[in-house]
């Protein structure tokens, strides 16, 4: 039985109204938050990152197939991982009917991992998913880009992740969903959180490429498509721990 409370239809409208004020004041903040994304300080990229494709061996610049614009997501999928996360997963379900009117709109979508290709191509047939994915194995794109941590770095404290440095790694999750997700990418809880999320833009002029923008953990909640959804149901996000699962294993026992 929900202790929700109940009402009549003017109670509901009245209350609906007010709430539709407070959803139009957060539209117009994310109107004004996306306009000072935009006005970010563009840095220039010199480094020579190199990524293997479906295509073949290619450049950042050549990323972005002709647009001017390009959107990378650091999907966590690991040399060592024998599958993606399945976080990453969920969200990247979402980028099959977004990328070809991204394209259409002078913005190439591309996921970035450090898995080697085949690993990569395996996983994307396994999912059914048509978006460009490249890998970035043996370079240094996902550790510059702050989606990728050391050994070292996790023994010695020293992460850095979402504008932040983290306290002394520990093992911290070392039990519940993280000790999960790890399980379900084949991985423990140290190999599989030396990959992060976050997704970058980039922007192409006179053939130099410019990093625009990055953003990290909650900040991704919005590419989360799942979960927009979710935050409109009558029960919302209702959840303790991470419950989803990719997408072909809901069924099995």
């Amino acid at each position: 039985m929900t202790d929700q409370k109940t009402g009549t239809r003017e109670e509901w409208l009245a209350a609906r109204l007010k709430l539709l004020k407070a959803e139009k004041d957060l539209t117009r903040r994310s109107d004004e938050l996306a306009r000072q994304r935009q006005e970010l300080p563009r840095v220039r990229v010199d480094k020579a990152y190199r990524f293997e494709t479906d295509e073949g061996t290619a450049s950042l610049a050549d990323l972005f197939n002709g647009r001017s614009q390009l959107l990378v997501y650091h999907f966590m999928f690991g040399p060592d991982y024998t599958a993606g996360c399945p976080s990453c997963s969920a969200i990247a379900d979402g980028f099959n009917g977004s990328v070809v009117h991204l394209a259409n709109d002078d913005v190439m979508l591309w996921g970035v991992s450090r898995a080697p290709l085949a690993k990569l191509q395996a996983y994307k047939r396994r999912m059914g998913w048509t978006f460009p994915w490249a890998s970035s194995f043996g370079g240094d794109f996902n550790f510059d880009f702050n989606t990728s941590l050391t050994e070292k770095q996790q023994r010695e404290g020293t992460v850095e992740y979402n504008y932040q440095r983290e306290a002394q790694w520990d093992l911290r999750g070392a039990e519940g969903p993280v000790a999960e997700m790890a399980a379900m990418t084949g991985t423990d809880v140290a190999t599989y959180t030396r990959e992060r999320p976050g997704m970058s833009a980039f922007a192409l002029e006179d053939g130099v490429v410019y990093h625009a923008y990055s953003t990290y953990a909650r900040g991704l909640d919005g590419l989360w498509g799942m979960y927009q959804w979710l935050d409109r149901a009558p029960k919302g996000r209702n959840e303790t721990g991470a419950w989803w699962r990719r997408h072909d294993e809901y069924n099995k026992g």
